[in-house]
């Protein structure tokens, strides 16, 4: 399969940045993993005597998660955490790092926040977040 010039990445620079309120957004330590998903609408748009249903696209929102390692004293975390409950707040994701690829940002509501702790393990904490507005995507 021919990549017509494209460059593929991969994720081990990955970065999220936040900010809960109108500062400056921070990097968030020690990211495992992160996943947005982007989504639209479709309204049927099918009427009578058509022999195939037809759509139209709607309204477009994005949600996520994020998986990290706990780390008590970052500024970034501690704003996730406090965040639930919360307005809107700024995001910005780099899937393959802040100087290559692309930028995705836009507003989300964090709707979860989770601790895990396993005797034989890191204690990590995930998040989910709904989008609020679009999401934009920039290069790098």
């Amino acid at each position: 399969m021919a990549n017509n010039g494209a460059s593929a990445y991969t994720g081990e620079s990955g970065v999220i940045k936040f900010s809960d309120d109108s500062s400056a957004v921070v990097a968030i330590a020690s990211v495992r993993n992160f996943t947005v998903d982007q989504e639209t609408q479709a309204i049927e748009s099918t009427s009578m005597g058509s022999t195939g249903r037809s759509y139209l696209g709607g309204l477009t929102q994005f949600s996520g998660s994020a998986d990290l390692y706990l780390v008590d004293g970052d500024d970034g975390q501690n704003s996730l955490y406090s965040a639930i409950g919360n307005n809107a707040a700024s995001v910005e994701f780099y899937p393959s790092g802040t100087t290559t690829g692309v930028k995705l940002a836009g507003s989300v509501i964090v709707t979860g926040h989770s601790i895990t702790s396993n005797h034989d393990g890191m204690v990590e904490a995930s998040i989910t977040f709904q989008g609020s507005g679009a999401l934009t995507k920039t290069d790098v």
